[in-house]
């Protein structure tokens, strides 16, 4: 069975191929939450004969990448804990969660590792860990592609160490332009004060954010803000802590909203639950700490409220992405920004230029090209409250102020007369300066006395109040 690719899909895996005929082995692609990427993976999976692995950390991706796999007529194994059922050793094509398949064929050794031509990691941002690790050198001469959003390591530099090329897909702007992601529309009524907090790993330390965060006024803020800007919207919130998460949801809950709250401990039953809840309406509001920000797939989330501040640029982009994916009747998805994410990390649509260069970090040019100005700095909209880029029209109302016109100061002088088409000088004749206050002063910024006449500078307007000639003095 064949699936029907967008187009950039279709070059995509046209060009995975294209370097496995250059001998390339270990390849990177990249391509944003939404992009599509499990299904370039399963229609590259179904369209080769070697036999292949494909590995990830978490259960919904596996099911993900299977269901993908069921869809195209991929006969597959499953190697997962829970899914004894779905064991199929003989299948050429295995999904495989990581945990698993680690404990049972590298730590006890109770069964023996997938034959593969072909090692596809989902997530791949994680390859760094130990037991990926272990995993790739049992395939020390087999292909390795990795997939990711965000291809970089906690501490935002490349993963040249573990992949050698990188393919891109189009980035979010593009897809935007495309049809095939939506914009965002952004508030920010919230740049939270994280001075003394630590860094540890790349990041804050969570205990420390948690505190800083986890406070009745910050909370009750969320609550308030999204009643006025969220619409309503099936909303997701990004926490701290799991205490912070449930704080979340209780003050929620206070205000009439329907709102539920899972982590990482949460049964799978009860976890799958609340999400179908979520999709279907029966909950407004999913409250989380670090569960959903891979590996989640709704797309008519309207609203993601980001509570949990990070100098994680990919940990930004991950939770941000949760929202971007298209629906019926979806033009735009709301972000409520209670971190200071966006001051730190820019907008969703901001292009990235990733690296695969472990000596550098992924950086958004655009962003730090607005860091540096005076003039295009995130700002609240005067009118609506969304955030814009100074010197540009709000991009939900399209309000944008005027700016007050510059001062310009006269200055004493004569037109010379153009004859022949060079200019001729006005005839001058030296008179004698009083070397009075009023006609020789110091500039007014800089207090420069060396030429004759009051001296200003151009950012001043002082020199009105004098008489005498008027020389612009510093810029």
């Amino acid at each position: 069975m064949s699936v029907d690719l967008r187009p950039y899909q279709d070059e995509i895996v046209a060009e995975f191929e294209r370097h496995v005929e250059r001998s390339d082995r270990s390849i990177l692609l990249v391509a944003p939450t939404g992009s599509g990427k499990t299904v370039i993976a399963s229609a590259i999976v179904a369209g080769t004969p070697r036999r292949v692995l494909v590995v990830s950390h978490r259960r919904e991706i596996v099911n993900q990448t299977s269901d993908k796999l069921t869809a195209l007529g991929v006969y597959h194994g499953i190697i997962q804990a829970g899914d004894e059922k779905k064991l199929r050793p003989m299948a050429t094509v295995q999904v495989a969660s990581i945990q698993t398949l680690h404990a049972r064929a590298i730590r006890s050794s109770t069964m023996l590792m997938p034959l593969a031509d072909l090692v596809i990691i989902d997530e791949a941002h994680h390859a760094c860990a130990m037991t990926y690790q272990k995993v790739l050198e049992a395939y020390p001469n087999a292909i390795i592609l990795g997939l990711t959003a965000t291809p970089c390591r906690g501490d935002g530099r490349g993963l040249g160490g573990i992949f050698k090329t990188m393919i891109q897909c189009p980035q979010v702007p593009d897809l935007i332009e495309q049809g095939y992601l939506v914009k965002a529309r952004v508030y920010a009524p919230v740049d939270p004060d994280l001075h003394g907090v630590k860094t540890q790993a790349g990041d804050y330390v969570e205990s420390q954010l948690a505190e800083r965060m986890d406070r009745d006024k910050l909370v009750g803020d969320i609550v308030t803000h999204w009643h006025k800007y969220g619409e309503r919207r099936k909303t997701v919130a990004f926490a701290c802590s799991v205490s912070h998460s449930v704080h979340i949801r209780d003050e929620f809950l206070k205000a009439g909203v329907r709102a539920e709250h899972l982590d990482g401990s949460t049964p799978k039953d009860e976890r799958e639950a609340i999400l179908a809840r979520l999709a279907s309406g029966d909950t407004e509001v999913v409250a989380n700490c670090m569960v959903l920000t891979e590996g989640f797939d709704c797309p008519d989330i309207g609203c993601c409220i980001l509570a949990r501040p990070t100098k994680k640029m990919g940990l930004y982009r991950q939770m941000v992405g949760r929202g971007l994916r298209p629906a019926p009747g979806k033009t735009d998805v709301v972000i409520l920004d209670h971190s200071g994410a966006v001051f730190q990390h820019g907008l969703p649509e901001d292009r990235v230029q990733w690296s695969l260069d472990p000596d550098r970090r992924a950086i958004s040019p655009e962003h730090q090209k607005r860091q540096s100005s005076r003039y295009s700095k995130l700002i609240e909209c005067s009118q609506c409250s969304t955030l814009r880029v100074g010197g540009r029209p709000c991009p939900t109302c399209g309000f944008l102020p005027r700016r007050p016109a510059e001062l310009v100061l006269p200055a004493d002088g004569e037109l010379g007369l153009v004859t022949g088409g060079r200019r001729r000088r006005p005839s001058m004749t030296k008179t004698p300066v009083s070397n009075s206050s009023s006609n020789f002063a110091p500039c007014s910024n800089c207090a420069d006395t060396k030429r004759v006449g009051l001296r200003t500078s151009s950012k001043t307007s002082s020199a009105h109040s004098h008489p005498g000639p008027i020389t612009i003095c510093c810029p």
